[in-house]
């Protein structure tokens, strides 16, 4: 015959256990989690919606929330990959992502999609700007805006 028995300290160990449990669980079904790319309608508060990016008109749409109009057919559609080690060049264009709150360390050696379309309504330039997107699993994960001149400008998507 077995006899096992508990001290108050083992009893209100448990229950403490327990009750943390309870909250951590009640935690993680309650608390959205949005991450960076996620799908964040763009609304009056600013935020931009990264998602949905299925076809054409998805990411014409995407760049009008950053008040750019552009041509309606994408320049150029071409699938790329993104290096495995960033050089000197990479590392300063991921710093435009990380400046907007994207980062594509994440996606080192994924293949991605990048349109290119030309803005129409870019203000103080008289020269051919472009609007290039980075597209992952139907998600914008980088951007810049550019200008076709040789010794031109790069930046953002923001204006």
């Amino acid at each position: 015959m077995f006899i096992y028995s508990l001290k108050a300290s083992t009893i209100k160990f448990c229950a403490v256990l327990c009750v943390a449990l309870a909250t951590l669980i009640t935690l993680i079904a309650f608390i959205p989690v949005v991450a960076v790319g996620d799908d964040v309608s763009a609304s009056a508060d600013g935020k931009i919606n990264y998602g949905g990016i299925k076809t054409n008109e998805d990411r014409i749409a995407f760049l009008g929330q950053f008040g750019w109009q552009v041509k309606p057919e994408a320049v150029e559609s071409v699938e790329v990959s993104v290096p495995e080690q960033f050089d000197k060049i990479f590392s300063a264009y991921n710093e435009i992502q990380k400046s907007q709150g994207l980062d594509l360390a994440k996606f080192k050696g994924k293949k991605v999609y990048r349109y290119t379309y030309e803005i129409t309504n870019y203000d103080g330039y008289s020269g051919t700007v472009y609007a290039n997107i980075l597209v992952y699993r139907n998600k914008v994960i980088g951007g810049d805006v550019c200008s076709a001149d040789i010794k031109g400008f790069m930046h953002g998507l923001d204006r």
